[in-house]
């Protein structure tokens, strides 16, 4: 029962996933909503940006199927990591590709974790999505870009230690086929993604 459980658990993900795997843009409350940049709306739009960017939430919780065994202070280190990127976002913004390349860090995440490549390319990745984050605040006030900053911290930490004790714990109970598959399915949602964020 529990193995038919495990394996229906990754069929829903599977089936989610490929859903999610639309255009790779970042989806930004405020102007799903058409709202003014005040402190409250900013905080609202910090916290649910991640959350509403496929991309960037699958990418969060997909750190934890890694299976890095890392203290807590790990994610003090990978918080600082994305807060760095959204600060430089915002004095240099406008680099070209950030979108693909953030697409790409699922790509990435996928090699990780079939031992592809070492765990250290995860730290830019998280900067990049931080920079990418940034680019829907250029123009506002500076105190609703700080509450807009405060609500992605609160955000970015509740996925990455969802993503280092949850998931990471029901990553370590799937068998090797189980794991193969999920990572092929990182790669290939990745591509999706990168593919229509180079050809909308």
């Amino acid at each position: 029962m529990t193995l038919f459980l495990r394996r229906g658990l990754l069929g829903a993900l599977a089936v989610a996933a490929l859903l999610l795997a639309g255009p790779a843009s970042a989806h930004h409350l405020m102007g799903f909503f058409h709202l003014e940049p005040t402190p409250l709306s900013g905080l609202i739009s910090g916290m649910m940006h991640p959350i509403l960017g496929p991309d960037h939430l699958l990418f969060l919780l997909a750190i934890g199927l890694v299976g890095l065994q890392r203290p807590r202070a790990w994610v003090v280190a990978l918080l600082a990591c994305g807060l760095v990127g959204a600060g430089l976002g915002l004095v240099v913004p406008g680099v070209a590709a950030v979108e693909p390349l953030v697409a790409l860090s699922l790509v990435c995440t996928g090699l990780v974790l079939a031992g592809k490549l070492p765990a250290a390319v995860l730290i830019p990745s998280v900067a990049l999505h931080g920079y990418a984050l940034s680019g829907s605040v250029i123009g506002w006030e500076p105190t609703p870009i700080a509450c807009y900053l405060i609500g992605l911290l609160i955000s970015q930490a509740a996925l990455l230690t969802l993503g280092l004790t949850l998931v990471q714990r029901w990553g370590q109970q799937l068998s090797n086929s189980a794991r193969s598959t999920l990572t092929g399915l990182l790669i290939g949602i990745g591509l999706a993604f990168t593919w229509t964020a180079v050809i909308p």
